[in-house]
């Protein structure tokens, strides 16, 4: 007997999850962003599958996100700033999940508008997550000529643009060093400059392509990942920054969240 009820519960929370994701395509699947470049539908359910949560304002997760970004935008408005990086220490911190999360969430302030950058250029993955199969990613900007027009993606979520990467490109510090970087940086903001602007940055002691950047954006948020980044190697990276503007640290993967979200 204890078999059916648990398959019934089964049932039912799958039906429940069903009516979840038909409700989010309903609302999110179909919506177009006006901006020049690829138009792509977003999957509200292979978001999930992803830990993208900030889509959905009823997941209780997507609590952190919201909070994250109001503290976040009230720093940056405080200091007139409109652009930041993600990076982390190490690799596997989940930098680029927090920078997904985070962009999503600050785009469905109905006043903000939002351009996610990737520019971790050994191993992009921002279009990973919104299941893109782009043809042109920042490589081919930058090693190729491609234009910026050719590369943005609307992802269906309104007020958010992304600039997504492709493929690995070798030499990446020497290509962010380099004068591509500074037009890319001047045509961002040249295009919208009240847009926020977040960089998906590659793990400072894992290559020197943040200390390359650190002249383009405003502030950093550092992602830590509990029980695996370990102090000295916050320490050293903290030390490296010295001098950038903190927006703060996030520990990402806790095993305790507080006990105040889902209020």
């Amino acid at each position: 007997m204890s078999s059916i009820h648990d398959a019934l519960d089964k049932a039912i929370q799958n039906a429940e999850l069903e009516k979840e994701n038909t409700s989010l395509k309903n609302v999110y699947h179909d919506q177009v962003i006006s901006a020049h470049g690829t138009q792509h539908s977003v999957d509200p359910a292979l978001l999930r599958q992803r830990r993208i949560v900030s889509l959905n304002n009823h997941d209780v997760e997507s609590e952190a996100f919201r909070m994250l970004r109001t503290k976040i935008l009230k720093q940056l408005r405080d200091n007139n700033w409109n652009s930041f990086a993600v990076t982390a220490p190490t690799q596997g911190a989940g930098k680029t999940t927090v920078a997904v999360n985070l962009a999503i969430a600050m785009a469905m302030d109905v006043n903000q508008s939002v351009l996610l950058v990737d520019l971790d250029l050994k191993y992009p993955k921002v279009h990973w997550y919104f299941g893109l199969e782009n043809e042109n990613g920042l490589r081919d900007y930058f090693l190729s000529g491609k234009p910026l027009s050719d590369i943005f993606v609307s992802p269906g979520i309104d007020r958010l643009t992304i600039l997504p990467g492709r493929g690995q490109a070798v030499g990446s510090s020497e290509i962010l060093s380099g004068p591509r970087m500074k037009t890319l940086v001047n045509e961002i903001n040249s295009r919208n400059q009240s847009r926020i602007v977040i960089f998906d940055l590659p793990p400072v002691l894992a290559t020197d392509d943040v200390l390359a950047t650190m002249d383009y954006y405003d502030a950093i948020l550092l992602v830590v990942e509990e029980g695996k980044s370990q102090p000295d190697e916050v320490k050293k990276t903290l030390k490296l920054l010295s001098g950038k503007n903190l927006l703060g640290t996030v520990l990402n993967k806790s095993q305790n969240p507080p006990e105040y979200l889902g209020y």
